[in-house]
């Protein structure tokens, strides 16, 4: 169980980093209006067309629907990512991630992550350590 304290935390942490990338790389015109969400899934905030998302050791869907940008951060979190994200950037650590589609980039600037797509061809960027990243 997740200390209220630490969702809070993620949360805060989520939001510092929306302001910083609003809408960076995002294609989609989905929504202008920021969204947040904090629960035992981790803490998503949408802000344009970017969705941050931060937790530890959470099982979670997240979707991109069609173009957003996808930030991650937190560690040993399981998530499948619907829809086709236009960019995505990875921090933490020990972080599993499937992604249906990547467009544009995929960089991942944390340790021992492993991210996989299905579909698209993304310019990847590893600028962090033991992380594997492949199509399949």
């Amino acid at each position: 169980m997740t200390h209220p304290v630490v969702r809070t935390g993620f949360a805060a942490l989520a939001v510092t980093a929306a302001f910083g990338l609003a809408a960076c790389g995002s294609e989609s015109s989905d929504t202008n209006t920021p969204t947040a969400t904090a629960g035992t899934s981790g803490a998503q905030v949408e802000i344009g067309n970017t969705i941050n998302y931060g937790s530890v050791g959470t099982t979670a869907e997240v979707d991109c629907a069609d173009g957003k940008a996808l930030n991650v951060g937190g560690s040993n979190n399981k998530l499948t990512v619907r829809g086709t994200c236009a960019n995505v950037n990875i921090g933490g650590t020990d972080n599993t991630i499937s992604f249906e589609r990547v467009d544009k980039e995929i960089t991942v600037v944390g340790l021992n992550n492993t991210i996989t797509y299905a579909d698209g061809d993304p310019k990847i960027d590893d600028l962090g350590s033991n992380n594997k990243i492949t199509k399949g």
